[in-house]
Protein backbone atom coordinates (compact mmCIF):
# COMPACT_ATOMS: atom_id res chain seq x y z
CA UNK A 1 0.00 0.00 0.00
CA UNK A 2 1.31 3.59 -1.08
CA UNK A 3 0.99 6.39 1.50
CA UNK A 4 -1.58 8.30 -0.87
CA UNK A 5 -3.54 5.07 -0.24
CA UNK A 6 -3.15 4.83 3.40
CA UNK A 7 -6.44 5.80 5.37
CA UNK A 8 -6.95 8.88 7.46
CA UNK A 9 -6.61 8.57 10.69
CA UNK A 10 -8.27 8.15 13.10
CA UNK A 11 -11.00 7.14 11.64
CA UNK A 12 -14.46 8.07 11.46
CA UNK A 13 -16.89 6.01 13.89
CA UNK A 14 -20.59 5.88 12.00
CA UNK A 15 -22.05 7.40 15.57
CA UNK A 16 -20.73 8.09 18.61
CA UNK A 17 -21.27 4.92 20.50
CA UNK A 18 -20.37 2.96 17.38
CA UNK A 19 -17.08 1.11 16.71
CA UNK A 20 -15.37 2.48 12.76
CA UNK A 21 -15.89 -0.27 10.69
CA UNK A 22 -12.13 -0.71 10.45
CA UNK A 23 -11.02 -2.17 12.77
CA UNK A 24 -12.71 -5.00 12.54
CA UNK A 25 -11.52 -5.23 8.88
CA UNK A 26 -7.58 -4.75 10.10
CA UNK A 27 -7.98 -7.10 13.34
CA UNK A 28 -8.97 -9.73 10.47
CA UNK A 29 -6.97 -9.06 7.36
CA UNK A 30 -4.35 -6.49 8.30
CA UNK A 31 -3.59 -6.63 12.08
CA UNK A 32 0.11 -4.01 11.19
CA UNK A 33 -1.81 -1.35 8.71
CA UNK A 34 -0.53 1.69 7.62
CA UNK A 35 -2.15 5.01 8.25
CA UNK A 36 -1.84 8.82 7.64
CA UNK A 37 -1.45 11.17 10.55
CA UNK A 38 -3.25 14.64 10.49
CA UNK A 39 0.45 15.81 10.26
CA UNK A 40 0.02 13.83 6.71
CA UNK A 41 2.94 11.36 7.93
CA UNK A 42 2.45 7.92 8.29
CA UNK A 43 2.29 5.52 10.81
CA UNK A 44 1.55 1.76 11.31
CA UNK A 45 -1.56 0.92 13.07
CA UNK A 46 -2.10 -2.14 15.88
CA UNK A 47 -5.58 -3.38 16.19
CA UNK A 48 -5.37 -6.79 17.93
CA UNK A 49 -5.04 -7.45 21.68
CA UNK A 50 -1.98 -9.23 21.82
CA UNK A 51 -0.03 -6.74 19.64
CA UNK A 52 -1.12 -3.55 21.22
CA UNK A 53 -0.17 -5.51 24.60
CA UNK A 54 3.31 -6.73 23.39
CA UNK A 55 4.27 -3.27 22.00
CA UNK A 56 2.72 -1.20 24.87
CA UNK A 57 4.58 -3.61 27.59
CA UNK A 58 7.84 -3.38 25.91
CA UNK A 59 9.89 -0.50 27.43
CA UNK A 60 12.21 -0.06 24.09
CA UNK A 61 9.32 1.20 22.81
CA UNK A 62 9.05 4.76 23.86
CA UNK A 63 7.25 7.69 23.45
CA UNK A 64 10.38 9.76 21.90
CA UNK A 65 8.04 11.34 19.00
CA UNK A 66 10.22 14.08 18.71
CA UNK A 67 12.79 11.44 17.25
CA UNK A 68 14.09 12.59 13.75
CA UNK A 69 12.30 10.02 11.77
CA UNK A 70 9.23 9.77 14.37
CA UNK A 71 6.01 10.17 12.62
CA UNK A 72 3.51 13.85 14.37
CA UNK A 73 0.96 12.99 15.16
CA UNK A 74 -1.23 16.12 15.00
CA UNK A 75 -1.00 19.04 12.28
CA UNK A 76 0.99 21.07 14.76
CA UNK A 77 4.74 21.03 14.91
CA UNK A 78 4.69 20.72 19.46
CA UNK A 79 3.04 18.06 19.72
CA UNK A 80 0.64 18.72 22.32
CA UNK A 81 0.54 15.81 25.24
CA UNK A 82 2.69 13.59 22.77
CA UNK A 83 5.79 15.82 22.73
CA UNK A 84 8.53 15.89 25.36
CA UNK A 85 7.46 18.03 27.62
CA UNK A 86 4.81 15.98 29.25
CA UNK A 87 5.63 13.31 31.89
CA UNK A 88 4.76 10.91 28.74
CA UNK A 89 8.03 12.35 26.99
CA UNK A 90 10.71 11.25 29.95
CA UNK A 91 12.20 8.13 28.89
CA UNK A 92 14.37 5.16 30.51
CA UNK A 93 15.77 6.21 33.88
CA UNK A 94 14.36 9.32 34.44
CA UNK A 95 10.86 8.12 33.75
CA UNK A 96 11.26 5.19 36.01
CA UNK A 97 12.71 7.56 38.91
CA UNK A 98 8.98 9.83 38.05
CA UNK A 99 6.57 6.79 37.56
CA UNK A 100 8.49 5.67 41.36
CA UNK A 101 7.88 9.51 42.98
CA UNK A 102 4.37 9.48 41.87
CA UNK A 103 3.10 6.17 42.94
CA UNK A 104 4.40 7.04 46.37
CA UNK A 105 2.27 10.05 46.71
CA UNK A 106 -0.61 8.53 43.99
CA UNK A 107 -1.38 5.74 46.44
CA UNK A 108 -4.69 3.72 46.44
CA UNK A 109 -4.81 5.01 49.55
CA UNK A 110 -4.63 8.51 48.84
CA UNK A 111 -7.45 7.60 46.42
CA UNK A 112 -9.72 6.04 49.16
CA UNK A 113 -9.54 8.97 51.09
CA UNK A 114 -11.10 10.94 48.58
CA UNK A 115 -13.77 8.97 47.63
CA UNK A 116 -16.46 10.82 50.21
CA UNK A 117 -15.43 13.73 48.83
CA UNK A 118 -15.42 13.13 44.99
CA UNK A 119 -19.21 11.38 46.19
CA UNK A 120 -20.11 14.85 48.07
CA UNK A 121 -18.96 16.98 44.93
CA UNK A 122 -21.06 14.59 42.67
CA UNK A 123 -23.90 14.83 44.39
CA UNK A 124 -23.70 18.81 44.57
CA UNK A 125 -23.11 18.76 41.05
CA UNK A 126 -26.24 16.84 40.33
CA UNK A 127 -28.65 18.62 42.43
CA UNK A 128 -27.45 21.57 40.85
CA UNK A 129 -28.18 19.55 37.24
CA UNK A 130 -31.85 18.89 39.15
CA UNK A 131 -32.33 22.44 39.95
CA UNK A 132 -31.98 24.23 36.69
CA UNK A 133 -34.88 21.55 35.46
CA UNK A 134 -34.95 19.13 32.73
CA UNK A 135 -33.16 18.53 29.56
CA UNK A 136 -30.08 18.85 31.64
CA UNK A 137 -26.60 17.99 29.75
CA UNK A 138 -24.26 15.02 32.12
CA UNK A 139 -20.83 16.55 29.79
CA UNK A 140 -21.38 19.90 31.64
CA UNK A 141 -23.12 19.30 34.60
CA UNK A 142 -20.92 16.20 35.64
CA UNK A 143 -18.97 15.00 33.53
CA UNK A 144 -16.48 17.73 33.03
CA UNK A 145 -16.55 19.65 36.38
CA UNK A 146 -16.45 16.64 38.73
CA UNK A 147 -12.95 15.44 37.26
CA UNK A 148 -11.13 18.54 37.58
CA UNK A 149 -12.39 19.55 40.60
CA UNK A 150 -10.60 16.10 41.94
CA UNK A 151 -7.23 16.60 40.12
CA UNK A 152 -7.64 20.24 41.77
CA UNK A 153 -8.51 18.57 45.24
CA UNK A 154 -5.39 16.22 44.42
CA UNK A 155 -2.62 18.99 43.69
CA UNK A 156 -4.10 21.66 46.13
CA UNK A 157 -5.11 24.22 43.52
CA UNK A 158 -7.67 26.54 44.08
CA UNK A 159 -10.88 25.59 42.85
CA UNK A 160 -11.51 29.19 40.88
CA UNK A 161 -8.96 27.88 38.65
CA UNK A 162 -10.50 25.22 36.81
CA UNK A 163 -11.71 27.00 33.86
CA UNK A 164 -8.10 27.96 32.96
CA UNK A 165 -7.27 24.38 33.32
CA UNK A 166 -9.72 22.66 30.97
CA UNK A 167 -8.65 25.16 28.57
CA UNK A 168 -4.94 24.52 28.96
CA UNK A 169 -5.59 20.85 28.91
CA UNK A 170 -7.57 21.33 25.61
CA UNK A 171 -4.80 22.92 24.09
CA UNK A 172 -2.51 20.06 24.92
CA UNK A 173 -5.09 17.53 23.56
CA UNK A 174 -5.24 19.56 20.18
CA UNK A 175 -4.96 17.29 16.55
CA UNK A 176 -6.53 20.00 14.91
CA UNK A 177 -8.47 22.12 17.31
CA UNK A 178 -5.92 25.02 17.65
CA UNK A 179 -3.58 27.22 16.35
CA UNK A 180 0.29 26.60 16.68
CA UNK A 181 0.36 29.94 18.53
CA UNK A 182 -2.75 29.36 20.64
CA UNK A 183 -1.10 26.20 21.98
CA UNK A 184 2.57 28.06 22.63
CA UNK A 185 0.93 31.02 24.82
CA UNK A 186 -1.79 28.36 27.03
CA UNK A 187 1.53 26.07 27.40
CA UNK A 188 3.50 29.30 28.36
CA UNK A 189 0.69 30.68 30.55
CA UNK A 190 0.15 26.73 32.31
CA UNK A 191 4.24 26.49 33.01
CA UNK A 192 4.39 29.78 34.85
CA UNK A 193 1.14 28.68 36.71
CA UNK A 194 2.73 25.45 37.86
CA UNK A 195 6.22 26.88 38.75
CA UNK A 196 4.21 29.84 40.98
CA UNK A 197 2.01 26.79 42.31
CA UNK A 198 5.24 24.89 43.12
CA UNK A 199 6.80 27.52 44.24
CA UNK A 200 3.88 28.75 46.98
CA UNK A 201 3.88 24.89 47.77
CA UNK A 202 7.55 24.96 48.61
CA UNK A 203 7.03 28.03 50.98
CA UNK A 204 4.32 26.82 52.83
CA UNK A 205 3.45 22.90 52.11
CA UNK A 206 -0.08 21.33 52.51
CA UNK A 207 -1.61 17.92 52.39
CA UNK A 208 -1.83 17.61 48.96
CA UNK A 209 -0.14 15.82 46.01
CA UNK A 210 2.74 18.38 44.90
CA UNK A 211 3.47 19.06 48.77
CA UNK A 212 3.84 15.57 49.42
CA UNK A 213 6.46 15.08 45.69
CA UNK A 214 8.57 18.24 46.52
CA UNK A 215 8.82 16.59 50.17
CA UNK A 216 10.27 13.14 48.38
CA UNK A 217 11.95 15.07 45.89
CA UNK A 218 14.08 17.72 47.78
CA UNK A 219 17.55 15.87 47.75
CA UNK A 220 17.15 15.87 43.63
CA UNK A 221 18.80 18.67 41.81
CA UNK A 222 16.45 21.94 41.82
CA UNK A 223 16.34 22.04 37.50
CA UNK A 224 15.20 18.48 37.60
CA UNK A 225 12.49 18.82 40.71
CA UNK A 226 11.12 21.76 38.40
CA UNK A 227 10.97 19.93 35.39
CA UNK A 228 9.34 16.58 37.34
CA UNK A 229 7.03 19.48 39.08
CA UNK A 230 5.72 20.39 35.78
CA UNK A 231 5.34 17.22 33.91
CA UNK A 232 3.46 15.76 37.30
CA UNK A 233 0.91 18.21 37.09
CA UNK A 234 0.54 18.71 33.45
CA UNK A 235 0.47 14.84 33.03
CA UNK A 236 -2.01 14.67 35.49
CA UNK A 237 -4.55 17.27 34.69
CA UNK A 238 -4.73 16.17 30.72
CA UNK A 239 -5.22 12.55 31.80
CA UNK A 240 -7.24 12.83 35.11
CA UNK A 241 -9.20 15.67 33.71
CA UNK A 242 -10.24 15.45 30.01
CA UNK A 243 -9.86 11.43 29.80
CA UNK A 244 -11.97 10.75 32.70
CA UNK A 245 -14.31 13.51 31.89
CA UNK A 246 -14.98 12.38 28.07
CA UNK A 247 -15.33 8.65 30.30
CA UNK A 248 -18.05 9.89 32.60
CA UNK A 249 -20.23 11.08 29.58
CA UNK A 250 -19.46 8.01 27.29
CA UNK A 251 -20.17 5.72 29.93
CA UNK A 252 -23.75 7.16 31.09
CA UNK A 253 -24.52 7.46 27.25
CA UNK A 254 -23.85 3.33 26.87
CA UNK A 255 -25.91 2.62 30.00
CA UNK A 256 -28.83 4.55 28.64
CA UNK A 257 -28.83 3.72 24.95
CA UNK A 258 -29.89 0.86 25.51
CA UNK A 259 -32.85 0.93 28.51
CA UNK A 260 -32.20 -2.61 29.65
CA UNK A 261 -28.69 -2.06 30.87
CA UNK A 262 -29.96 0.54 33.01
CA UNK A 263 -32.83 -1.40 34.65
CA UNK A 264 -30.02 -3.98 35.29
CA UNK A 265 -27.74 -1.60 37.65
CA UNK A 266 -31.44 -0.16 39.42
CA UNK A 267 -31.74 -4.01 39.78
CA UNK A 268 -28.46 -4.69 41.00
CA UNK A 269 -25.96 -2.24 42.62
CA UNK A 270 -23.13 -5.27 42.92
CA UNK A 271 -23.21 -4.53 39.07
CA UNK A 272 -21.63 -0.99 39.25
CA UNK A 273 -17.65 -1.70 39.44
CA UNK A 274 -18.09 -4.42 36.71
CA UNK A 275 -20.42 -2.10 34.25
CA UNK A 276 -17.51 0.60 34.95
CA UNK A 277 -14.73 -1.30 33.51
CA UNK A 278 -17.33 -2.82 30.81
CA UNK A 279 -17.86 0.70 29.49
CA UNK A 280 -14.07 1.46 29.29
CA UNK A 281 -13.59 -1.89 27.28
CA UNK A 282 -16.53 -1.00 25.58
CA UNK A 283 -15.88 2.31 24.44
CA UNK A 284 -15.97 2.74 20.87
CA UNK A 285 -14.72 7.01 20.43
CA UNK A 286 -11.85 6.87 22.51
CA UNK A 287 -9.77 9.25 20.45
CA UNK A 288 -6.46 8.41 18.78
CA UNK A 289 -4.34 5.69 20.65
CA UNK A 290 -1.00 5.12 21.90
CA UNK A 291 1.74 6.07 19.51
CA UNK A 292 5.38 4.72 20.06
CA UNK A 293 8.75 4.88 18.19
CA UNK A 294 11.00 2.03 18.15
CA UNK A 295 13.92 2.04 19.25
CA UNK A 296 15.17 -0.94 17.65
CA UNK A 297 13.65 -3.27 15.17
CA UNK A 298 10.50 -5.69 16.68
CA UNK A 299 8.70 -8.21 14.98
CA UNK A 300 4.85 -7.95 15.80
CA UNK A 301 2.16 -10.19 14.35
CA UNK A 302 4.96 -12.03 12.38
CA UNK A 303 5.91 -9.20 10.44
CA UNK A 304 9.55 -7.30 11.32
CA UNK A 305 9.05 -3.40 11.21
CA UNK A 306 12.28 -1.01 11.21
CA UNK A 307 13.92 0.94 13.96
CA UNK A 308 12.37 4.50 13.43
CA UNK A 309 8.94 3.46 13.31
CA UNK A 310 5.69 4.88 14.90
CA UNK A 311 3.21 2.72 15.67
CA UNK A 312 -0.33 3.34 16.85
CA UNK A 313 -1.76 0.94 19.50
CA UNK A 314 -5.39 0.30 19.63
CA UNK A 315 -6.32 -0.06 22.68
CA UNK A 316 -10.14 0.77 21.57
CA UNK A 317 -9.82 -1.58 18.81
CA UNK A 318 -7.69 -4.27 20.85
CA UNK A 319 -10.55 -4.35 23.72
CA UNK A 320 -13.00 -5.71 21.01
CA UNK A 321 -10.83 -8.58 19.74
CA UNK A 322 -12.55 -11.65 19.76
CA UNK A 323 -9.68 -13.37 20.24
CA UNK A 324 -9.62 -12.19 23.87
CA UNK A 325 -12.98 -11.23 24.74
CA UNK A 326 -15.62 -13.76 24.56
CA UNK A 327 -18.92 -12.42 22.71
CA UNK A 328 -16.45 -8.76 22.42
CA UNK A 329 -19.25 -7.31 20.11
CA UNK A 330 -21.73 -7.11 22.80
CA UNK A 331 -22.02 -5.19 26.54
CA UNK A 332 -21.86 -7.50 29.29
CA UNK A 333 -22.26 -5.24 32.56
CA UNK A 334 -21.64 -8.24 34.71
CA UNK A 335 -18.03 -9.36 32.67
CA UNK A 336 -15.54 -10.70 35.03
CA UNK A 337 -12.09 -10.77 34.05
CA UNK A 338 -12.67 -8.40 32.31
CA UNK A 339 -8.57 -7.66 31.36
CA UNK A 340 -9.46 -4.49 29.50
CA UNK A 341 -6.96 -1.89 28.06
CA UNK A 342 -8.47 1.00 28.01
CA UNK A 343 -5.58 2.17 30.89
CA UNK A 344 -2.94 0.83 28.88
CA UNK A 345 -0.46 -1.66 30.30
CA UNK A 346 3.45 -1.49 30.83
CA UNK A 347 6.11 1.57 32.33
CA UNK A 348 3.56 3.74 30.54
CA UNK A 349 -0.07 2.67 32.10
CA UNK A 350 -1.95 5.24 33.36
CA UNK A 351 -0.94 6.51 37.11
CA UNK A 352 -4.19 7.89 37.83
CA UNK A 353 -6.43 4.70 36.76
CA UNK A 354 -7.54 4.22 40.62
CA UNK A 355 -9.16 7.76 41.11
CA UNK A 356 -10.52 7.31 37.47
CA UNK A 357 -12.22 3.99 38.61
CA UNK A 358 -13.26 5.67 41.60
CA UNK A 359 -14.43 8.95 40.09
CA UNK A 360 -16.73 6.75 37.40
CA UNK A 361 -18.18 3.90 39.93
CA UNK A 362 -18.83 7.75 42.26
CA UNK A 363 -21.05 8.76 39.68
CA UNK A 364 -22.67 5.83 38.33
CA UNK A 365 -23.66 5.17 42.12
CA UNK A 366 -24.97 8.72 42.75
CA UNK A 367 -27.10 8.89 39.33
CA UNK A 368 -28.34 5.63 40.17
CA UNK A 369 -29.63 6.88 43.59
CA UNK A 370 -31.02 10.16 42.54
CA UNK A 371 -32.35 10.06 39.36
CA UNK A 372 -33.46 6.15 38.74
CA UNK A 373 -35.79 7.63 35.71
CA UNK A 374 -32.57 9.15 33.44
CA UNK A 375 -33.15 8.76 29.76
CA UNK A 376 -31.41 10.27 26.95
CA UNK A 377 -33.26 13.41 25.69
CA UNK A 378 -32.70 13.30 21.96
CA UNK A 379 -31.58 8.67 20.14
CA UNK A 380 -27.95 7.82 21.12
CA UNK A 381 -27.26 8.00 16.95
CA UNK A 382 -27.77 11.78 17.46
CA UNK A 383 -25.18 12.46 20.52
CA UNK A 384 -22.93 15.12 19.31
CA UNK A 385 -19.00 14.46 19.29
CA UNK A 386 -15.99 16.08 20.44
CA UNK A 387 -14.36 17.28 17.41
CA UNK A 388 -10.23 18.01 16.13
CA UNK A 389 -8.35 16.76 19.95
CA UNK A 390 -6.36 13.25 20.75
CA UNK A 391 -9.14 11.78 23.10
CA UNK A 392 -12.29 11.03 21.93
CA UNK A 393 -15.44 12.08 23.57
CA UNK A 394 -19.46 13.07 23.89
CA UNK A 395 -19.98 17.02 22.90
CA UNK A 396 -22.65 16.98 25.27
CA UNK A 397 -25.18 13.85 26.65
CA UNK A 398 -29.22 15.84 26.59
CA UNK A 399 -30.85 13.82 29.57
CA UNK A 400 -34.19 13.87 31.36
CA UNK A 401 -35.28 12.74 34.45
Amino acid sequence: MTVTEAPEYPFRNPTALEPPQEWAELRQGCPVAPVRLASGDTALLLTRYDDVKQVLSDPRFTRQLDAEDAARVTANESGGVFGATTAGGMTGENHRAWRQLVGKAFTAKRVTAMQPRIQEMAELLVERMVAEGAPGDLVSAVGFPLPVWAICDLLGVPDSDREKFAYWSDTMLSMTRFTQEEIDTAQAEFDGYLVALVEGKRAEPGDDLVSELLSYVEGLDGRLTEQLMLATAKGLLVAGHETTANMIGKMMALLLADRGRWEALLADRALIRTAAEEALRFDANPGFGMPRYLTEEVEVAGQKLPRGTTVICSMASANRDDRQFEAAGEMRLDRSPNPHLAFGVGPHSCIGQSLARTELQTVLKVLLERLPTLELAIPAAELPRREGLIVGGLERVPVRW
